[in-house]
């Protein structure tokens, strides 16, 4: 005669292995990096227009809403929104140029020009050490999104040295490359969201750039 087993008591998940679950299963959100994009492009034209001198019978501070509103706000929730995706990248560069939108809003709203004195050009010359390194990694990503870091640093560079300067000048210059990293962001925008529609790459956005060495350890 075999061994009687005794039935097995059903197992009834506790509230914290029920929310670790749902955790583990649910979906990862949509690629934000298509709005992060777009926002930075289109609130980078705007104020690069009036660098460059374009905006002719306009205030020159169509800018200033879209700072709050879009390059700001919007692109710092696509950051949010990549810290979701577990996009260290992604998280860093949107979140901290959501918040130079806003601060730069903030600071356009609030301090008179006449007290400004070079304010914009310390801003710009931190934000361009921040980029420096965001560029580096930037090549392990694809040429698109290099393409967009190696712009924007060139223009926070020549806006900082004519704003240092105080040479109307070079801030013209700025602009212009502005505008150029405003379409350069546009396009790598317009990629992500015909992948994400497609499911398939539609525009090319290139391979990295390279393939930085690692220079810890192996660990044992």
């Amino acid at each position: 005669m075999g061994r009687h087993r005794p039935p097995k008591e059903d197992h009834v998940s506790t509230p914290a292995e029920t929310a670790a679950a749902e955790a583990v299963a649910a979906p990862p959100a949509a690629d934000p990096a298509p709005l992060g994009l777009a926002a930075f492009a289109l609130t980078t034209f705007l104020l690069s227009a009036a660098n460059a001198g374009w905006m002719k019978n306009a205030s020159g501070g169509a800018w200033l809403g879209y700072a709050f509103a879009y390059g700001g706000l919007i692109q710092l929730l696509a950051g949010m929104w990549e810290f979701r995706n577990r996009n260290v990248f992604g998280a860093t560069a949107f979140s901290t140029y959501g918040g130079f939108w806003i601060g730069l809003g903030l600071w356009a709203k609030f301090i008179p020009a006449t007290a400004a004195g070079k304010d914009v050009a310390w801003i710009l010359l931190a934000f361009a050490i921040f980029n420096t390194y965001m560029l580096v990694w930037s090549s392990q990503l694809n040429m698109a999104v290099f393409g967009v870091f190696l712009t924007l640093e060139l223009t926070e560079i020549v806006l900082f040295i004519g704003g240092f300067a105080g040479n109307t000048g070079i801030v013209k210059v700025g602009g212009y490359i502005g505008i150029i990293t405003a379409l350069v962001a546009w396009y790598t925008s317009a990629a992500g969201v015909g992948a994400g529609v497609t499911g398939k790459p539609i525009l090319p956005v290139g391979k990295p750039l390279m393939t930085l060495p690692s220079l810890g350890g192996s660990s044992s």
